[in-house]
C-alpha cells in the first residue's frame, strides 16, 4: 500500500478531523448558551449561523481546489490534513512546491513522493509555514501595525497597506504564471527501464488553464460589480478555478494528443 494512504495515515486524518469537529461543535454550544443568557432572540442566532455557513462555502471551494492540486504529490490524507486545520491554495502550494524542488530532483506537484523522508520533509515544511505566523502575528502584529501607521502618515497615503499586500500577492502568483508559462516538464524512470514523460512542464493545457481561468475571473467580477451581486463577487475565484479544470480537461479530451500535450521546453530525466 502507498505509505501517503496507508491505514496509520488514515487514522491520523481522522483524529485530526474529528478533533476539529468536537471544537467546533463546542464554541457552536458556547455560543448559543451564551446568547441565551444575554437575551438574544434565536431568530437572530439562527440567521447569524445561515449567514456563516454561507460565508464559509466560498473558501472550501478554494480549500477542495488546493487538496486536488496536492493530491498527485502528496496523496489525499496530507492535504486533507493540513487544509482541515489552517492553509490555503497560495500558501500550501507555495510551501509544498518549495519543499519538493529542495528535496527531490525534478520533483513537481504532478510526480507521487516515493521516498518516505522527501514526503516527512515537504509536510514539516508546509506545517512550519503555515504555524509562524500564528506565533509571529501575537508576538509582533502591534509594532508592524505601527510602523505601517507610521509610514502611512509619513506618505499621506491611505491606501498603502493596501497597495503593499496586493504586491506581496500578486508576486507570489507572478510565480505560477512564470511555471504556467516556462516550467521545465519531467521524464521519470520506470521499474522496467523505459521513460516516461509526466507532461508537467509548461504548454499548451498549461497556458490554456491560466488564461481561461483570468477570464473567467475577469467577466464574473465584471458581472457581479455592474448587477452589485455580493454573492458572485465571493464567489467569482473558487468557480474561475473550477471552471480552469473544466477547460484542461475538455482541451485533453478533445485535441490531438501531440497538441495537447505539446510543452514549450524539453523535459528534463528525472
Amino acid at each position: 500500500m502507498d505509505f501517503r494512504e496507508d491505514n496509520l495515515m488514515l487514522v491520523l486524518g481522522l483524529i485530526v478531523i474529528a478533533f476539529i469537529l468536537a471544537q467546533s461543535v463546542t464554541f457552536l454550544v458556547r455560543a448559543l448558551k451564551r446568547g441565551n443568557e444575554l437575551g438574544i432572540a434565536k431568530s437572530t442566532m439562527k440567521n447569524t449561523m445561515i449567514q456563516s455557513v454561507l460565508f464559509t462555502i466560498t473558501p472550501a471551494l478554494a480549500i477542495v481546489a488546493t487538496i486536488i492540486a496536492l493530491t498527485p504529490a502528496l496523496g489525499i490524507i496530507l492535504p486533507w490534513i493540513r487544509l482541515s486545520v489552517i492553509g490555503n491554495i497560495t500558501q500550501e502550494t507555495a510551501a509544498a512546491t518549495a519543499a519538493i524542488e529542495a528535496v527531490t530532483e525534478g520533483g513537481s506537484l504532478a510526480l507521487p513522493i516515493t521516498d518516505e523522508k522527501s514526503f516527512a520533509t515537504v509536510m514539516w515544511v508546509m506545517t512550519l509555514a503555515s504555524s509562524l505566523p500564528l506565533v509571529i502575528l501575537p508576538l509582533c502584529l502591534k509594532r508592524i501595525q505601527h510602523g505601517m501607521n507610521k509610514a502611512m502618515n509619513k506618505s499621506g497615503d491611505s491606501k498603502l497597506t493596501d497597495t503593499l499586500a496586493a504586491a506581496a500577492f500578486i508576486g507570489l502568483i507572478a510565480a505560477f504564471i512564470a511555471r504556467a508559462l516556462a516550467g521545465t516538464g519531467t521524464i521519470t524512470t520506470e521499474a522496467d527501464g523505459t521513460l516516461k514523460n509526466n507532461y508537467d512542464g509548461a504548454g499548451l493545457l498549461s497556458v490554456a488553464t491560466l488564461v481561461s481561468s483570468t477570464v473567467i475571473m475577469l467577466i464574473l467580477s465584471k458581472i457581479a460589480e455592474k448587477k452589485n451581486i455580493t454573492w458572485l463577487s465571493n464567489f467569482a475565484m473558487p468557480i474561475s478555478m473550477f471552471a480552469a479544470m473544466g477547460v484542461a480537461i475538455l482541451l485533453a479530451q478533445v485535441l490531438p494528443e501531440d497538441l495537447a500535450y505539446f510543452e514549450f521546453r524539453p523535459p528534463v530525466v528525472n
